[in-house]
């Protein structure tokens, strides 16, 4: 018997095997990309300073965040035409109530900001409406 004859027909029968067992050759696949996965990544503590930004107008706006059941800061001093915009950064609901009833938010949900435009000198004293512990002051100079 030759045995230099039965290894490579031997080869052949199982590549023919291995083939038949895949089926046809199917065509090539193409590949469709994926959007990108959002990050698992927590967000950093994005606790907002007061600023005054400029904006159309000559006016401003300065910041003020609810957070940890408190108004930050606390006590702000800002120029007539200043709009002051609070942004809720707690969990909780808030709202922003002038101590003598000259304004009221309504509820400030997580997430969402009130603004209004300060346009009288005086200081205006306010509080959360929910939590009335929660106190602030907004000082408007000329």
């Amino acid at each position: 018997m030759n045995t230099t004859r039965f290894v490579p027909l031997s080869l052949a029968a199982l590549t023919f095997f291995l083939v038949s067992c895949t089926g046809a050759a199917a065509p090539a696949a193409t590949a469709t990309p994926m959007p990108p996965m959002p990050s698992n990544t927590p967000m950093p503590d994005m606790t907002v300073a007061p600023t005054n930004t400029p904006v159309p107008g000559g006016s401003a706006i300065v910041d003020v965040t609810i957070k940890n059941f408190a108004f930050n800061p606390p006590s702000i001093t800002v120029k007539v035409g200043t709009t002051v915009r609070w942004t809720n950064q707690d969990s909780a609901s808030h709202s922003v109530t002038s101590d003598t009833g000259l304004w009221d938010s309504g509820n400030v949900a997580q997430g969402a900001t009130y603004s209004r435009v300060f346009d009288t000198v005086g200081t205006f004293a306010y509080h959360c409406g929910i939590h009335p512990s929660m106190k602030g002051t907004v000082i408007v100079t000329s």
